[in-house]
């Protein structure tokens, strides 16, 4: 018979082996709260469809990545798996070392089997079931775009981890490399001018409708935004922000800038809040704070396009105010077209809500209704 002192002697190694067949923490998580240290207050976008007041609305679909390189979390990311682009990545901003890393380009394990482990590895394949992989953009005419660039990264591995895939969405050359790198360095300029130790930002991708690369089933996404928030440096009471966003296609000069807009702004345009219940400045921008930032100048209200190409006018539906404002009274049953398109413009207000509206959807009498509609 076991006497008690052998018992005794016995726990340690049986609570070693107990945790040797624990499983490691998961990188992969299934809420954003779970991922901490590098949204402002740990409050998460508001992105209608995709993720509302901190809830996934599709968890088999969008998943949160803890970005984890070298055993240390560096940024957070919601990633499509269904569309194979991220949504939008998010980081602390703590200052940026020059230089670009050279090192290959990496995948999340755990997107293809929820035992492997938390690190980022070597992307080895030439096709994964849930995000891309390097060859898929082999090719494909467009660049690797950061959505997280290696510029804002604090030190040398932390600019290794933004070259993972999960972080990377087809962009256009001149736009990578033109207006949207000047982006980049001018925000990066107001972070560490103006803000008191460190800033937020969080950078996203609207997918485009069916607009995949080549026999792939990456999404070109149709426009790329990002937003900034911070404490200002001069007055702890005081909070800074600002927003840009560009069309992904080529830059149609090698002068093109991105006009600094403000959160509202970006808001209206995208129905996206980046920095909810917070103190960020919606109304405001930073314009005057950096003189190689041209100031923000109205926004045009956009036109309905005038060609027949069915894709565009998804796109221009799914960007404009007043038609989502026309599915708001829709859905309420209180806008006034009662036609005999009726029942279609309801259906198209519900396929909008849920982001599934396709070409298909709309005939051409329906068109001839919303442009009615559109130009009242």
């Amino acid at each position: 018979m076991m006497t008690p002192l052998k018992m005794w002697c016995l726990l340690p190694l049986a609570v070693l082996l107990l945790l040797s067949i624990t499983p490691t923490e998961a990188e992969v998580m299934q809420s954003m709260s779970e991922c901490k240290g590098f949204l402002l207050k740990e409050i998460p976008p508001n992105i209608p469809g995709v993720l509302e007041h901190g809830n996934i609305q599709i968890p088999d679909r969008y998943k949160v990545i803890c970005q984890t390189y070298e055993n240390v979390r560096r940024f957070l990311t919601l990633y499509d798996t269904e569309n194979k682009i991220p949504v939008f990545s998010g980081y602390k901003y703590r200052g940026g070392e020059e230089g670009r890393p050279e090192d290959g380009w990496k995948i999340e394990p755990q997107l293809e089997d929820m035992t492997n482990g938390k690190n980022m590895e070597n992307c080895e394949r030439a096709e994964y079931e849930h995000q891309a992989s390097d060859k898929d953009y082999t090719g494909g005419g467009y660049d690797r775009g950061h959505l997280f660039p290696s510029s804002h990264a604090f030190d040398e591995n932390d600019k290794k981890s933004t070259f993972t895939l999960t972080n990377i969405v087809p962009q256009a050359s001149s736009f990578n490399q033109g207006s949207w790198r000047k982006m980049e360095e001018h925000v990066k300029k107001i972070l560490e001018n103006n803000c008191n130790k460190e800033g937020y930002v969080v950078t996203g991708a609207q997918p485009s409708k069916n607009k995949n690369l080549e026999n792939k089933q990456i999404n070109i996404p149709s426009v790329l935004w990002s937003a900034f928030c911070c404490n200002s440096k001069e007055n702890k009471k005081k909070w800074i922000a600002g927003a840009h966003w560009g069309d992904n296609v080529p830059d149609n000069s090698a002068d093109k800038h991105l006009q600094i807009r403000t959160l509202e702004e970006l808001q209206k345009q995208f129905r996206i809040s980046v920095f909810p219940g917070t103190k960020c400045p919606l109304k405001e921008t930073v314009d005057k704070l950096d003189p190689k930032i041209k100031p923000s100048q109205p926004l045009k209200k956009p036109a309905p396009p005038t060609t027949t190409n069915q894709q565009q006018f998804i796109d221009f539906l799914y960007g404009s105010r007043k038609f989502n404002n026309i599915c708001k009274s829709d859905l309420r049953g209180s806008v006034k077209y009662k036609g005999p398109q009726a029942k279609n413009l309801w259906d198209l207000c519900l396929k909008l809500n849920k982001q599934q509206l396709k070409s298909e959807h709309i005939n051409e009498d329906l068109k001839k209704v919303l442009l009615k509609l559109l130009n009242e």
